[in-house]
């Protein structure tokens, strides 16, 4: 029953869903996600922890950098996330904006 309460919880959030949004092309360091959305990087950092904590992204460490990307390694968060991006359709479309920080 908690993984569906973090489930939710993390899906509950805005900013969390244009993340997931996002990484619906491909893994993004903290720096590319936080240039396109306008955000700082602690926060970025923490929404991408509360994603990360539901099982819906894994990282990958390349050097100092993670990469984060949809984790689809579960059937039904794969159709979950489906069905929010189906249900938002072009809101949140964005084309993604390259850190030069990175």
């Amino acid at each position: 029953m908690k993984d569906i309460t973090l489930l939710f919880k993390a899906l509950s959030d805005e900013t969390r869903i244009r993340i997931l949004s996002l990484m619906k092309d491909g893994e993004l360091c903290v720096c590319d996600i936080a240039e396109t959305l306008q955000m700082t990087q602690p926060n970025i950092s923490f929404h991408v922890s509360l994603l990360k904590e539901a099982g819906l992204v894994k990282d990958r460490k390349n050097g100092r950098r993670i990469h984060y990307s949809l984790d689809d390694s579960d059937m039904f968060k794969r159709f979950l996330l489906l069905g929010v991006f189906e249900k938002m359709g072009n809101r949140l479309q964005k084309k993604i904006k390259r850190s030069k920080k990175c």
